[in-house]
């Protein structure tokens, strides 16, 4: 598939991220996929790509599966060490984020677990649209060019495997449409992960 010459249509960009994860069981592609398709999708954009947990202390690792359990449930697998909910209410075990597959401008390798806009949306495993970024407490400037930021949790079965993360140099640029159309694609992209049994 190749990038797209216009911007797509909400139907067509979740069609579009459909095929690519139909195509492709790898998550790492995936992201990395998804991360171009949006960029080149959606107008305004400055960045976008994900963020991916690792606790502290962790070695550089594979990324995340999901695993059978016994009783015919799954789960992730401990690849990524996610942190569950209690935890990171209770501040254990935080970690941080560490960049992944993204499309734009460089950016912060590390962010800490409740910083900035992506840290926050980790900790509190909701999705933060923020309107203007500069007011936002302790908003982290990977970009000096980014004005509004679009960050969503990636949680599956309880437990934070990361986050999508979108930038725009315009104020405002994403509306509550544009929220519950990410995050139909990131429920797409979790319930694409391979399950190993």
């Amino acid at each position: 598939m190749s990038a797209p010459s216009t911007h797509l249509t909400p139907e067509d960009l979740l069609s579009a991220a459909t095929g690519l994860l139909a195509a492709e069981q790898d998550p790492l592609a995936n992201m990395a996929n998804l991360s171009a398709l949006i960029f080149e999708a959606l107008p305004d954009l400055n960045w976008a790509g994900f963020y991916l947990y690792r606790p502290h202390a962790a070695a550089p690792a594979s990324l995340f599966t999901l695993a059978s359990g016994g009783s015919g449930g799954a789960h992730i697998q401990p690849v990524l060490q996610p942190v569950s909910p209690d935890a990171t209410a209770q501040g254990e075990g935080e970690g941080e984020l560490v960049l992944g597959p993204f499309q734009g401008r460089i950016a912060c390798t590390r962010i800490t677990m409740g910083k900035g806009v992506c840290g926050t949306a980790a900790r509190t495993r909701t999705t933060q649209r923020i309107p203007d970024v500069h007011a936002f407490p302790g908003h982290i400037a990977c970009d000096a060019a980014s004005a509004s930021e679009l960050v969503i949790p990636l949680v599956a079965h309880g437990q934070l495997l990361g986050v999508l993360d979108l930038d725009s140099p315009r104020k405002d640029r994403f509306s509550p449409a544009d929220q519950q159309l990410l995050e139909t694609l990131v429920a797409a992209f979790l319930a694409a992960l391979p399950v190993v049994a």
